[in-house]
């Protein structure tokens, strides 16, 4: 049996970061460490460093103390909370959404109407909705873009940002941006920013490529992780034998045995350990 594994497979800069940031702190820590919302979608992940110390929360109102701020961001009253019942911050945002939220309050100051590509209930939307001010719609699917060309023209709006999450899926950014590109009235000016990340894109890329060339692909990661259900879907795609599991305990190895190419990709909050453990097992199949 052949296995095809991806190169740009695990861990990303920015979730990586804030592993690393939060195992450090933990351990030079002699006061509990909160941390609010899940610091990275991987239960394996969660499962250890609660067993470190770090005690997650789901507001910022349940903190009693040092509290992380995951990967994805938080609204910007999280912030304002803060300073004002003196909670501190360890602010583990990853860089690029940082840099969305400047983009689109910057956008936003200057009168813009923001159309923001991404899955609705994303911690990283509901994050940056909160940068975007009133004039802002959500765009997850084809019918959201249709619609939001609809609405713009009703509301009189002479200029949009279009941009989008960092986890996004490429293929429907450009798909969104085709749309909203031809339907949108040529008076309204458009501005248009991929700010997918560079890691998320290359990782969709390879997956769409290793699919093309295998009998069945094997994609890892947590079943809540956005990046790796997008790297499912590609997978699914271009391979209709494809699979996506957590851990070792669920590789389905008999269903496995029926092929002789797998391909094996990996989401951005996978960690390393759990790629091992899953290449290892494919290793000893006979």
């Amino acid at each position: 049996m052949d296995v095809i594994i991806g190169k740009t497979i695990g861990f990303c800069f920015g979730v990586k970061r804030a592993i690393e940031g939060a195992k450090e702190i933990l351990k030079d820590s002699d006061e509990p460490v909160y941390c609010l919302g899940e610091l990275v979608h991987n239960r394996e992940v969660i499962k250890d460093l609660e067993n470190k110390g770090l005690k997650f929360i789901d507001t910022i109102f349940q903190s009693k103390g040092k509290t992380i701020i995951r990967a994805h961001g938080v609204p910007k009253q999280v912030y304002e909370v803060a300073v004002q019942a003196g909670i501190k911050l360890i602010d583990y945002t990853c860089p690029k959404v940082l840099q969305i939220h400047d983009i689109v309050y910057e956008y936003a100051n200057k009168g813009y109407f923001i159309l923001l590509c991404g899955t609705k209930q994303h911690p990283e939307i509901i994050g940056t909705l909160s940068f975007c001010g009133e004039n802002v719609l959500v765009i997850e699917n084809e019918e959201d873009a249709l619609k939001s060309v609809d609405i713009i023209e009703k509301l009189n709006i002479d200029k949009c940002l279009l941009i989008t999450q960092t986890t996004f899926s490429l293929e429907k950014f450009f798909i969104m941006r085709e749309i909203i590109g031809n339907e949108l009235p040529k008076n309204i000016h458009l501005v248009e920013k991929n700010t997918i990340c560079q890691t998320t894109e290359l990782r969709q890329k390879e997956t769409e490529q290793i699919a093309k060339k295998v009998q069945y692909m094997i994609i890892i990661g947590g079943k809540n992780s956005s990046n790796t259900k997008k790297l499912y879907e590609i997978s699914n795609k271009y391979c209709g034998n494809s699979v996506c599991i957590q851990n070792k305990s669920e590789l389905p190895i008999e269903e496995i045995k029926k092929y002789q190419t797998i391909g094996v990709m990996a989401g951005a909050s996978t960690p390393e350990e759990s790629i091992n453990e899953i290449l290892e097992v494919l290793k000893n199949i006979k």
